[in-house]
């Protein structure tokens, strides 16, 4: 007869070590930024052995990348939440800023200055995999999307600009503004700029 509890256990310690690890990694890129972690410091705050870490990530910067599409996903889950809980009677232009300043307020005080910074560099750099940050698929533009389409349906927005050019030029503008707040930080409010520049935005779309 097969023990099927080893496999059970082996199993479960494997799911174990690598959660130590992503733990562990999460922790020491939040303090020390991505390019100040090796994997030898990983593994020590972790109690795991180094071959430990190469079964489960082909390279520290696999693991960052994980970590990156994970926040991502736990941060689109939030929007969406938050795209979803208002009224069918709301118009698309109060939604809109409504979420400009929701993502504006998790930037600043979820998420924060200091890693924000470290993203912004990764992008730049490129020597790390942010796709999933920057993918045009994820679902924060998926719901910039569905709130254009809203609008444009309800006779708020105009037709003549493509749904999907409006969206991009929101992700942009949000992108842009949160770079304004990284190199003015802390004589910068980011989600006044982000509102005002979303007002700003409204006057271009809405029919007149």
């Amino acid at each position: 007869m097969v023990d099927k509890e080893k496999p059970n256990n082996r199993k479960k310690q494997a799911i174990e070590t690598k959660k130590k690890i992503y733990e562990s990694a999460e922790q020491l890129f939040g303090k020390y930024g991505f390019d100040n972690v090796s994997v030898d410091s990983i593994v020590e705050i972790a109690g795991v052995s180094k071959g430990a870490f190469y079964v489960h990530f082909n390279s520290k910067d696999s693991l960052i990348a994980e970590l990156i599409a994970d926040y991502v996903d736990k941060l689109d889950f939030d929007y969406k939440s938050y795209f979803e809980s208002f009224p069918d009677s709301t118009t698309a232009s109060d939604i809109l800023i409504s979420l400009a300043g929701k993502i504006a307020d998790i930037i600043a005080f979820t998420i924060g200055y200091d890693h924000i910074k470290i993203i912004y560099k990764a992008n730049i750099t490129k020597t790390i995999n942010t796709d999933a940050a920057l993918d045009y698929n994820r679902e924060l533009y998926k719901i910039f999307s569905n709130i254009i389409s809203r609008g444009i349906e309800q006779g708020e927005f105009k037709t003549d600009i493509a749904v999907d050019t409006i969206t991009r030029h929101c992700i942009i503008s949000l992108r842009g503004i949160t770079y304004e707040w990284c190199i003015r930080y802390p004589e910068f409010n980011l989600k006044d700029y982000v509102q005002e520049h979303f007002e700003m935005l409204l006057t271009g779309i809405k029919k007149q």
